[in-house]
Formats: structure tokens, sequence, C-alpha cells
């Protein structure tokens, strides 16, 4: 009887992954729904997109019962889902292309910076923080902080541009604006749309120089963003544990300061850092609007900044859907990563 009750039980891995599964599958069609309904609620007309705001009534109607705009909004919805789970976006008005095609082409460019901008800000933002909780009241304490605070106040457009005037225009230590120059563009062959990998695949040596002087400028913008928000909270987090009675023990038996800060200290908050580098880097790649337009970035803050003003909703809510897609995908990666590093979750 305990085999036979026991067959009927699914293994622990198999519990987890099922309900995995079912929170991911909940989850995005949450996204789906939220995302389509506020695309039908906005006051932009995907009819008038397409045929233009001098069309004849006739043409207007025509072109609106093609798109399925007649039918009720829940068959339009049910529609929607049927055509995503096809990997059907629709067609863009701006481009003529699939949205699908737009965001495999405009994403990874969004990635690859971003990307570079959170390693950034986690290569510099920790050891800050770590150092301004071990210097607490210091001078060096002070000055993190008001880089954390200036990684809050200061608005993306305007540092883009002052970097732009300074590093570019009269420094003359990057490129400007864009991807890559001109004459480089399509020379390297597509492998994984992250054009320095690319390059490195290909072995163009000159592609990848060139490519790396137009991003570090922008990733170093999105970067210190993220630095001064990690900085922050790593600070936080280091402050808490110092005060433990563990580390004061460990101070008294004379452990040296750098093993207290790095093995005693750091080691517990690693957890909580996950969370918020995997949240910073999900608003990294969903918030770099302003840095995309300044830098005239091709990427996917670009692409939907182009698709509102030209009223392309298939192309809006096709990148919002993916770019909320990905932000699901960080936030559970940061929660398997939770339970590898603290057995207490799991």
């Amino acid at each position: 009887m305990t085999q036979k009750g026991s067959g009927r039980l699914l293994p622990a891995w198999a519990k987890t992954a099922i309900g995995f599964v079912l929170s991911l599958a909940l989850t995005g069609l949450g996204l789906l729904a939220i995302t389509f309904f506020i695309g039908r609620v906005v006051p932009i007309d995907p009819v008038l997109a397409v045929v233009g705001d001098r069309a004849p009534p006739a043409v207007y109607e025509a072109a609106k019962e093609r798109m399925g705009l007649n039918d009720p909004l829940i068959l339009q919805f049910v529609h929607y889902v049927a055509g995503i789970l096809r990997g059907d976006f629709g067609l863009s008005v701006s481009t003529q292309r699939p949205v699908m095609e737009d965001i495999a082409r405009y994403f990874p460019a969004t990635l690859e910076m971003a990307t570079l901008g959170i390693l950034i800000g986690v290569v510099i933002g920790v050891p800050l923080g770590a150092l301004a909780a071990a210097r607490q009241g210091s001078i060096i304490d002070q000055v993190i902080r008001v880089i954390g605070l200036a990684g809050y106040a200061i608005p993306a457009f305007w540092l883009g541009l002052v970097g732009l005037v300074l590093f570019y225009a009269q420094l003359k230590w990057v490129a400007g604006p864009g991807r890559i120059d001109i004459f480089l563009d399509g020379m390297v062959p597509p492998v994984t749309g992250l054009l320095l990998v690319d390059s490195l695949i290909a072995g163009d040596f000159e592609s990848f120089t060139n490519a790396f002087s137009h991003i570090i400028l922008p990733a170093t913008i999105l970067g210190f963003f993220s630095l001064a928000y990690i900085a922050r909270m790593t600070r936080s987090f280091m402050l808490d544990q110092l005060g433990q009675e563990f580390i004061i023990t460990a101070r008294v038996k004379g452990v040296p300061a750098r093993v207290i800060i790095w093995r005693h200290a750091f080691r517990p908050i690693r957890v909580q850092l996950i969370t918020v580098i995997g949240l910073s880097y999900a608003a990294l790649l969903e918030g770099s609007v302003m840095v995309e337009t300044v830098f005239s970035w091709p990427g996917i803050g670009n692409y939907l900044t182009t698709a509102l003003l030209n009223a392309d909703m298939n192309a809006v809510l096709g990148g919002t859907l993916v770019i909320g897609a990905v932000f699901i995908a960080i936030n559970k990666i940061s929660d398997a990563l939770y339970r590898i590093l603290d057995p207490r979750a799991r």
C-alpha cells in the first residue's frame, strides 16, 4: 500500500517544475490581457494609421472590418492570444514587416547595451556600497552616498547629452550616436544579434573596436543609474549585517577587516543582492528609451517610441509584451538563484 500510494505522488522536482510553469503561464496571460486592453483604450486609432486621415468612410470601414476591430472586445482578445501563441504579433505599419521580425532585429541592441550597463553597475556598485558601509560616516561614505543620490536625481537625457558633448565632441574619446559607423554597417554576419559577440565570432576586430567605441558611453550612463541603486542597497544590507553579534564577535577575536566584510558580512546578503540586480537589469531593459533616443541607438526603446508616434499599435503591443516577458523571466531566474544560494528557501 505504501508503494502504491508513493507511486501516485509526484517527485519534488516535478511539483516545482509544474508550479513554475503554471506561475509563468498565469503571469504571461495576465500580461497579455493588460497589454491588450490598455492598447484598446488608449486614444489612438490604429485604422487611421493604416488608411490615413483622408481616407473615405467606406475605405475606413473596410479596413476596420479586415483588422477585426468590429468584433466584440473579448473575441478580439481571443484572436490576439491565438496569434501570439502562433508567434504572430501582426504587421508593423511603420516598417511593413512582421512585428516579431522587427523585435528580433531591434531587441538585441537593447539587450547588449543593458547587459554591459548592468555589468558596470555591479562591478563598481557592489564594492562601493560595501566600502561605504565599512566606512560609515566618513568622507568616503558621504561621497558614495552623493553618487547614489545623483543617480536618482540626474535626468538620463541630460547626462547623455553632456556625455556626447564632452567625450565625443570635445575629447574625441568615444564614437558618436548609432551602433556602428556607416561604412562598417552590415559587415558582420548576424549570429546572435549582439554586435560585439558577432564581431568576435567573425574575427572582425575592427568592427568590434568600432562597436565598442559606440556602446561604451550609453552603456556607462545606464550603468551609472544601476550603480547608484545597487551601491545604495548594498550599503543598506551591509550596515544591517555589520551590526550583528557574530560580526562584533569576529572583530573582538581580531579577525582582519577584509575577512569580516567579504566573508562574514557579504555572504549573507548575496541573496538580497540577486533580487536587486535582477530588478535593476530588468529596469535597464525597459527603461532605456531616453538613452536610446539621445544616442540614436537602434534598440527596442527607440523602436517603440517611433511606433507610438506613428500609432503603430501592433508594434507597441508586441514590443511591450516582449519586454514584459523578459521582466518576468529575469524575476523567475532571480527566484531560482535565490533558492540555490539560500538553502532555507528550498
